[in-house]
């Protein structure tokens, strides 16, 4: 193995080759040693070495790594263990990162590994740290796709006919901690979190035509059905304006 001290592996090689060369050319080991910067001792290993198998005995040669603590079939089993989520195993929140990955390792196949080693077992699966899409768990897929293909036809034909302009409003909130993290999951598969959307943040409402036309209202409290107190002039100056 190649240390900070060490010379690369093709100028250990280099020397040992010339060490061989020198011999042959009739140079002693001490003068070979003092030559090349080496121990004398050195020099008589690598032309017993030479003398018993050849030249190719002198050639570098890459020192294989430790054995893997897994088996092949225990790293092909570990994605489908990761499928079940974070939230399966006991941990807050279905997001994964390395040290919970090693958690699962350890309970479940008795090896321990580090976060580094965890990173570079996961790469091997092709599963890469992402930004999660939060969806929220009252989200109902099958009225959204109803609304869709139905309402929203009928909807946009009577705005036309009525010669009305659409608004689509919404809330969002902002909350005052960042909860942006990142989890593994397999490469070019963007993973989904649903999450129960609280109240406690700041409310903001928002209103988009389909022509692009935005409206803004923000509030430290939240958003219900009756029209929102406003303390600037403008908008509650007129009536006929709501307050946005």
């Amino acid at each position: 193995m190649d240390t900070d001290n060490s010379p690369p592996r093709a100028v250990r090689e280099w020397r040992r080759m010339q060490a061989r060369d020198l011999k042959q050319q009739g140079w002693k080991q001490r003068d070979i040693a003092t030559a090349l910067g080496v121990t004398e001792g050195a020099v008589s290993q690598w032309l017993a070495a030479a003398r018993a198998s050849g030249p190719a005995a002198l050639r570098a040669r890459r020192v294989p790594g430790a054995p893997a603590r897994l088996t092949a079939t225990q790293r092909n089993l570990l994605p489908e263990l990761l499928w079940h989520g974070a939230e399966a195993y006991g941990f807050r929140g279905d997001v994964w990162t390395c040290t919970r990955v090693a958690h699962v390792i350890r309970s479940t196949f008795g090896v321990t590994y580090s976060k580094s080693q965890v990173s570079r077992l996961l790469a091997a699966l092709n599963w890469t740290p992402q930004l999660p899409i939060e969806r929220a768990l009252q989200r109902d897929e099958a009225a959204i796709a109803h609304w869709r293909s139905t309402v929203w036809p009928a909807l946009h034909t009577r705005a036309q006919q009525e010669q009305r302009t659409l608004v689509f409003v919404d809330e969002a909130g902002f909350y005052l901690l960042a909860r942006t993290v990142r989890t593994y999951a397999p490469k070019g598969q963007t993973p989904v979190l649903a999450t129960r959307q609280s109240r406690d943040h700041l409310s903001v409402m928002g209103g988009l035509t389909p022509a692009g036309a935005v409206y803004m209202l923000v509030r430290e409290e939240a958003l219900t059905g009756r029209k929102p107190s406003c303390s600037c002039n403008t908008c509650c100056a007129t009536p006929e304006r709501d307050c946005w």
